[in-house]
């Protein structure tokens, strides 16, 4: 991954490459070889950067060799901690996890990205790929449409430039997802028929500030012997409900 970037600010390629290390590191580099090859540093650039890093606790460095450090976990609390969305969730969250037992997420949009905020797994069935910080395409997860229902002029151009987590999940055309996502847009649910991870499905539903603006989405999933057609059908008012009670801690007045 190159790090030469046009579009970055005059003066700041020293901290693009150290932001691209950190990001190596993340996507799994763990020796200084691993770090060149993803980043497109020179060895010796590399290695300055890293030190830094490792001084600083952005990255540690073990016997297994590099991970990320303690400072970005300092650091990832704080800015969860500073987002009032997870805390005002969170009572919603348990309250729909203890009633349905069923594994419950809260994400928001990060770029072209679903990022989740908190996961409360299920306790029945198999455990789901997503994990608090993770990432996932939004056209093919329930909480990534949800997060795309006032954005029909980008539904098309998303859903081609997406690659499924799933290669064998790579059905159906984009004037197919444009129309299931106008039936989305008009009932304010969508639904996740094993999109993303096979076996998996899921409800979920937008999340609204005081502003209107859509900020975040809730999602209820299961294995599909729990998740059946008609139990999916059931849970839309359930799931809508625990959307609209958070949206209304924050500000949201519906219509």
């Amino acid at each position: 991954m190159p790090t030469e970037d046009s579009t970055a600010p005059p003066g700041t390629q020293t901290l693009a490459r150290g932001l691209a290390v950190v990001r190596a590191v993340a996507d799994g580099a763990t020796d200084l070889r691993g770090l060149v090859e993803r980043t497109g540093l020179g060895r010796s650039t590399a290695h300055r950067l890293v030190q830094l890093l490792v001084q600083e606790g952005y990255v540690r460095s073990g016997r297994d060799g590099y991970a990320l450090g303690p400072t970005l976990i300092e650091l990832g609390f704080q800015a969860l901690h500073g987002n009032p969305l997870p805390v005002v969730a969170r009572p919603v969250l348990e309250e729909l996890s203890a009633q349905l037992q069923d594994t419950v997420h809260l994400a928001v949009r990060d770029g072209s990205s679903v990022l989740y905020l908190d996961k409360l797994p299920g306790s029945r069935g198999a455990e789901m790929r997503s994990r608090i910080g993770h990432r996932m395409p939004l056209t093919r997860t329930g909480v990534g449409m949800a997060l795309l229902l006032d954005s029909p002029h980008e539904w098309e151009q998303l859903y081609q430039a997406e690659t499924p987590v799933e290669p064998a999940l790579a059905t159906g055309d984009v004037e197919a997802f444009t129309a299931r996502m106008r039936e989305y847009a008009a009932s304010q649910v969508t639904m996740d028929n094993e999109d993303n991870e096979p076996g998996i499905r899921c409800v979920a539903a937008p999340i609204r500030d005081a502003t209107g603006a859509l900020v975040g989405a809730i999602s209820v999933s299961a294995t599909r012997p729990y998740m059946p057609a008609a139990r999916m059908r059931g849970l839309v008012k359930v799931v809508c409900r625990a959307a609209q009670r958070i949206s209304a801690a924050l500000g949201h007045r519906s219509s």
